[in-house]
């Protein structure tokens, strides 16, 4: 069965690069371009990983785990942090809040990939 990976950045050449990195490997990505039009998505959708920005409008990353965190849809999901902070205190935050893990922009493919792999087995 395919996995599916919700990518949520306000870059959509990000969001590109991501799905552009995932598809080939055989996942289904989705998109959105915001925390709130993200966790509309995770609610409506059955997503095995989310990979989010923490810098948007709307809704940003820390908002969005903090809600999914709270909904039955995304309490046990990975969720992966993708951003250019690299602050040890946001980095803290973002696992005090139910972040799986953290990757910095730009990212390399092969880690990305690789990071998935793990998380979802």
């Amino acid at each position: 069965m395919t996995k599916t990976i919700l990518s949520i950045d306000d870059s959509k050449a990000i969001r590109d690069m991501v799905s552009f990195t995932l598809n080939p490997a055989g996942y289904r990505v989705i998109e959105a371009e915001n925390g709130a039009v993200g966790l509309n998505q995770l609610r409506a959708e059955s997503v095995s990983m989310v990979i989010v920005d923490l810098n948007m409008p709307v809704m940003n990353g820390f908002e969005f785990i903090k809600a999914a965190r709270q909904d039955p849809k995304g309490s046990g999901v990975p969720i992966l942090m993708l951003t250019t902070e690299s602050k040890p205190e946001a980095k803290a935050e973002g696992k005090a809040l139910g972040a799986t893990g953290w990757l910095n922009k730009p990212f390399d493919a092969n880690m990305l990939l690789a990071v998935c792999k793990k998380l979802l087995g």
